[in-house]
């Protein structure tokens, strides 16, 4: 197992030749390719990172909210190791002992009768998948999605998203239709109470099914708690609201957990807070911590029966991969004997969910605070009072200078953010101590002064 560097053992050199080769040939995605200077990293263990100048960060990002049981968990990595040795790779068309078994732990956790699993390569290729299934179990073609939400950058995926990273691909073509969700904190329906939120949001959602036709709506795909957008947990009776309207309409419910699952919220599943049955479930990220792509579809009983007789026409080369199962297998393990969701739900509710509010007190750039077990969000706006955001919606340059430099105290402070937008994540792995929480959490106070120069109390 990797260990913590000391002084002694950073090696700029070696930084400085990855860092060469990386800018040489490596193509970095959502990125200005000249305008980016990756991190050089040289090792990482449980909740740290570090580089190759001896620097050690405490990973409050876990990397793209993924890493959920950490960096380099021994049982993990041996998993994978055995798997190698044993059998490296196999067509998804054979039966394999360790898909098996990934795919029943899996079912095992799942809500209600989700009890087929068709592996992906990552949380987009589950969307579109899913997204396939319900047109084909339907016979239908449009699909609804909120604004505010994130579900992957292929081409179904991208165009159901609902930030600005659809822009450039959106096609006005893909038979997607957005509408609003629940956000009380900025409210499109100028709701004063979670009530409110939620009643008025279910209208809208009605409303909206009703001018683009029910007889034509394939599908409603909702994060069961937004992630990249801003983790905006739904207020009590959205998500049994959908289900509700889902059902009276023919219209297949699919929740999104790809980044709110396995262990994230302090539950196996996000929708499990809300006693909430999707038809479809897509996952990836913590289901073996990205230590090897995978992701996949949950499928509940009537729309696996559609494809008894009748072929599903998709399918990709490494669906189900053996590495891949092997290291889902052995995180689920682990995460089970471990108590790590147990841990994340601890975690959130007695040290990060009450520090994160006395922090808001305290800096006049915090606006709200929001999130479950180890998933939260920090809204940091110029002025409490009227909620303005720091920087503007989609801000770049010097626009969002007020966020880069709250990122850059960070980092200085020994603690990697997740940043998007006006927002700061705390999303820490899953198996983070008491005491590695309240350090970030310290780095996080001494960082949010620099966003707080930037506000009206200036």
């Amino acid at each position: 197992m990797t260990t913590t560097p000391s002084a002694s053992a950073a090696d700029p050199a070696a930084g400085a030749a990855v860092k060469a080769a990386d800018r040489a040939h490596v193509f970095h995605s959502w990125s200005a390719q000249g305008l980016i200077d990756p991190l050089a990293v040289a090792g990482a263990e449980g909740s740290y990172f570090w580089d190759y100048d001896g620097n050690r960060y405490l990973d409050f990002s876990s990397q793209l909210v993924n890493t959920n049981i950490g960096h380099q968990h021994p049982k993990v990595v041996a998993a994978i190791q055995e798997q190698a040795a044993k059998l490296c790779t196999l067509a998804p068309g054979f039966a394999v002992d360790v898909r098996s078994e990934a795919a029943r732990l899996i079912a095992e956790r799942t809500p209600g009768d989700l009890d087929k699993i068709f592996f992906t390569n990552g949380g987009a290729e589950a969307v579109e998948n899913a997204v396939r299934m319900a047109r084909l179990h339907t016979g239908r073609s449009k699909v609804l999605s909120t604004y505010r939400s994130y579900h992957g950058a292929t081409a179904a995926a991208i165009n159901l998203t609902g930030d600005p990273r659809r822009w450039p691909s959106d096609t006005a073509s893909a038979g997607v239709v957005h509408f609003w969700g629940p956000f009380l904190y900025r409210s499109p329906f100028h709701a004063e109470n979670e009530q409110q939120e939620c009643e008025r949001a279910l209208a809208h959602l009605e409303q909206t099914i009703a001018f683009e036709g029910p007889q034509s709506i394939a599908a409603i795909i909702l994060e069961s708690v937004p992630g990249t957008a801003g983790i905006m947990v739904p207020p009590p009776g959205y998500l049994a609201g959908v289900r509700e309207i889902c059902d009276r309409y023919g219209i297949v419910f699919i929740l999104d957990e790809v980044m709110a699952g396995f262990g994230r919220t302090g539950k196996w599943f996000a929708a499990d807070h809300f006693g909430v049955t999707p038809d479809l479930l897509t996952f990836a990220k913590g289901v073996n911590s990205g230590y090897v792509p995978l992701g996949g579809v949950a499928i509940s009983a009537e729309i696996a029966a559609t494809f008894d007789q009748r072929p599903f026409p998709g399918g990709l080369t490494y669906s189900g991969h053996p590495l891949a199962c092997a290291s889902a297998v052995a995180t689920i393990n682990a995460m089970a004997e471990e108590r790590i969701v147990e841990n994340a739900a601890e975690i959130g509710e007695k040290v990060i969910g009450p520090a994160l509010r006395e922090i808001a007190e305290r800096h006049p750039s915090v606006g709200e605070v929001r999130g479950l077990g180890v998933f939260w969000a920090l809204d940091l706006v110029k002025n409490k009072e009227t909620r303005e955001p720091l920087v503007p919606y989609n801000a770049s340059g010097a626009a969002n200078a007020p966020m880069g430099a709250f990122a850059a105290a960070c980092k200085r402070g020994g603690l990697w953010p997740f940043v998007n937008m006006n927002r700061t994540h705390v999303v820490p792995a899953c198996t983070i101590t008491e005491a590695e929480a309240k350090e970030g959490l310290a780095a996080l106070d001494e960082a949010l002064t620099a966003a707080d120069a930037h506000t009206d109390a200036a």
